[in-house]
């Protein structure tokens, strides 16, 4: 149960980094503009999860303190489906990374795979 509740946390991670640059192509503008969201938006969201949450964070974070960050990431990637007209993805993604973190919580497991 752990190691699934892993591999689903990371493919949520990655589900997360594409719709965040799905949200920045569909912002309004000119190309080059919705070029540069595409990839800046998942890159920012890329810098905050290697910083504060991923299981080698350069500055990791405590529970209950590493939900800020989780909850910038998932919660953007969320609004950026609902915005661009997806919002029963949204739906899906929040939900699913919020029973996936308490299942984790529960199996006392971290986000890097060991036990608490």
């Amino acid at each position: 149960m752990r190691a699934f509740n892993l591999a689903l946390r990371f493919a949520l991670e990655l589900c997360a980094l594409a719709a965040l640059a799905y949200g920045g192509w569909h912002l309004p503008g000119p190309v080059w503009f919705r070029i540069l969201a595409a990839i800046a938006l998942p890159l920012l969201g890329a810098v905050i999860w290697a910083r504060w949450v991923a299981p080698r964070a350069s500055h990791p974070l405590p529970d209950p303190q590493r939900l800020i960050p989780e909850w910038v990431v998932f919660g953007g990637a969320t609004v950026a489906l609902i915005l661009t007209g997806h919002p029963i993805l949204g739906a899906i993604l929040a939900v699913l990374a919020a029973v996936n973190r308490w299942a984790l919580h529960a199996l006392r497991t971290t986000t890097g795979g060991e036990a608490k």
